[in-house]
């Protein structure tokens, strides 16, 4: 996994801009600790970040394909192609002679054979730019679950990117300019396709190409969701679905760097552990290593509520005995979550105050964690999208509401808007940006010939999620991981998975009754019976009461001082009333709102970000 970015200008002379580019690719210092590139021609500067992972002595970047003995074209690459060794036979075979072992080069052979068909080809997750020095373009591509992240700039003649917006925003062409459709963004919690929050910023579409030349930009997508009949019984497609997981689980173990699973104990995170502890011990390199987070004296004072119903712990470590599991946990405190550095290490990290407070550095700093110990990590995210995990799912009256189910089930991530004044909120409409990012959404879902009623409904509800939802945790997993310089794997989002679940009828989807039945069957036999029955359980957040304490008097610090956070958008008699209240600060929902409040203000100041509502 790596770091790429680049400025292509088809009106200047790029070659003295080595010292700008070398400055954009320098920001992603940690999404690529390994190795530093740059490559320099007339109107292209393309720049890179690497961590190694396959070939690690032959998979340097930028890569170069050469015809006639000169450049044909330069590719920036980060991700993986877990079916590069397929794609490099085809490719042999036609012709073509490969110098390293690298998945890199297999993609830049591709694109010579196929051209921007080349997508189509690849089953991994990735964001690259290939400049063709015959053409004189720039293809940008972006996998089609859009777990690896890619933006872009359009300038007047030409455009800049880069895996995340700090690269792109340390080129002067870059403003760093918030307007209303970009704050609306930041508050509304629907992730909006394309959208870069940044005013004149935008993100590549997952499954999207986007070309760019001297006559423009046009952008294509090369892949989508499509409704199609469903054409087997409960019980192939469990086979089915257990085949699946199988092959990919496998593909992604491929690594020449040390590989481990991330384990909650929960069903997902569980399957992949014990599938991966299967293959690892039929190649000979078992044991599985797995590490999971805890909070100290959590497990010792759990309380279930709504959203969980166990802790975690009890269950990692049923797995992790049931398959011989090399196992970490790692525990953190307040102190920990609370740390300024940190805080503003993720803040760096996610380049938007979009965080989900001390559930983000929580992550961070199991990240950092394993990074000491291995250097690529499988993880069970997205399950719940692809299976109908999440409890608004099962909820009539979530699945009922003509909103995102997430916002009518009332999850708490948005509550900063509460505390901002008035004027700005009318001015805003956030209820109104939400229904028509909504609509924009639901006229999107690809309809089957005859499905009506709730299977309808529910392959709506699913295409939100997959499309949507998804990419606000897919987006943290990545910029949580890469700033440890950390490559997280994502087997649920093998496009192969995604696409015959999302045709699966909803009644077969819980045809026990319960949450995820076809995942729960495909694993009866690997799992423990505590964890293959157990209810699910959201990402851990921390619960101990000095926590939301510290952040309250943090406020208060800030409110009191003479520079206020966010005067222009934030009602300071709002935030004093919420601080005075009782309790003020210390249940979820207002500890949520602090949390939001104060990376806010520290976005603004420390991004100089101007203000343009």
């Amino acid at each position: 996994m790596c770091g790429i970015c680049g400025w292509v200008d088809f009106e200047r002379d790029l070659r003295d801009a080595g010292d700008i580019v070398r400055a954009m690719v320098e920001t992603m210092a940690c999404r690529g600790p390994d190795d530093e590139g740059l490559w320099l021609a007339p109107h292209a500067a393309i720049g890179h970040r690497r961590l190694a992972i396959i070939d690690i002595a032959g998979g340097r970047q930028p890569m170069t394909a050469e015809q006639d003995g000169r450049p044909a074209a330069v590719l920036t690459y980060s991700g993986e192609v877990y079916n590069f060794r397929e794609v490099r036979r085809e490719l042999a075979a036609r012709g073509h002679a490969f110098r390293t072992r690298s998945d890199t080069e297999v993609v830049l052979r591709a694109y010579l054979e196929w051209g921007e068909d080349l997508a189509a080809h690849l089953n991994g997750m990735y964001a690259f730019a290939i400049w063709d020095t015959s053409r004189e373009d720039l293809l940008l591509v972006r996998d089609r679950m859009g777990i690896k992240p890619l933006y872009y700039y359009p300038t007047p003649h030409g455009v800049l990117f880069g895996s995340e917006p700090k690269a792109i925003l340390a080129n002067p062409l870059a403003e760093r300019v918030l307007d209303a459709d970009g704050l609306r963004e930041l508050l509304a919690f629907v992730k909006t396709p394309e959208h870069g929050v940044f005013r004149g910023m935008y993100e590549v579409r997952p499954g999207q190409v986007v070309r760019v030349s001297p006559e423009g930009m046009r952008k294509r997508r090369y892949w989508r969701l499509e409704a199609h009949e469903h054409p087997d019984d409960v019980a192939s497609t469990v086979k089915t679905v257990r085949g699946l997981l199988e092959d990919i689980t496998a593909r992604q173990l491929v690594s020449d760097v040390p590989l481990c699973t991330l384990l909650s104990g929960g069903l997902d995170s569980s399957t992949i552990t014990a599938l991966a502890a299967r293959e690892l011990k039929d190649q000979g390199r078992g044991p599985v290593r797995s590490f999971a987070v805890d909070f100290t004296g959590y497990t010792e004072n759990f309380t279930p509520d709504l959203d969980r119903a166990t802790p975690d712990a009890p269950y990692v470590h049923d797995l992790a005995r049931h398959v011989e599991a090399e196992h970490t946990d790692i525990v953190l405190d307040s102190a920990d979550l609370l740390d300024r550095s940190v805080r503003a290490a993720v803040l760096r990290a996610r380049d938007l105050p979009i965080g989900v407070g001390d559930m983000d550095t929580s992550l961070y700093l199991l990240f950092r964690a394993v990074r000491a110990h291995s250097t690529v990590a499988l993880s069970g995210e997205s399950a719940d999208e692809v299976f109908g995990g999440y409890r608004w799912f099962h909820d009539p009256d979530a699945v009922a509401a003509r909103t995102f189910p997430w916002l009518s089930a009332g999850t708490p991530h948005t509550t900063v808007e509460r505390l901002f004044r008035d004027d700005v909120l009318h001015m805003l409409d956030i209820p109104g940006y939400r229904a028509g990012s909504y609509r924009q959404a639901i006229a999107e879902v690809p309809v089957l010939a005859g499905e009506t009623g709730r299977e309808r409904r529910m392959r709506e509800i699913g295409y939100l999620h997959l499309t949507r939802f998804v990419q606000i945790l897919l987006d943290r997993k990545d910029r949580m991981s890469m700033a440890n310089g950390l490559e997280v794997r994502v087997p649920f989002c093998d496009h192969r998975l995604v696409e015959y679940v999302f045709n699966t009828p909803w009644a077969m989807k819980t045809f026990d009754g319960r949450e995820k039945s076809l995942l729960r069957a495909a694993a009866a036999d690997l799992l423990p019976g505590s964890v293959l029955q157990r209810v699910k359980s959201p990402y851990p957040t921390t619960r101990d009461p000095s926590y939301g304490l510290a952040l309250r008097e943090e406020t208060r610090a800030r409110i009191r001082a003479e520079d206020p956070p966010c005067p222009r958008l934030i009602d300071q008699d709002k935030v004093l009333a919420m601080l005075d209240h009782p309790g003020g600060g210390t249940g979820q929902a207002c500890r949520s709102a602090l949390e939001r409040l104060l990376q806010l203000d520290s976005w603004l100041r420390e991004y100089r970000v101007r203000l343009d509502i």
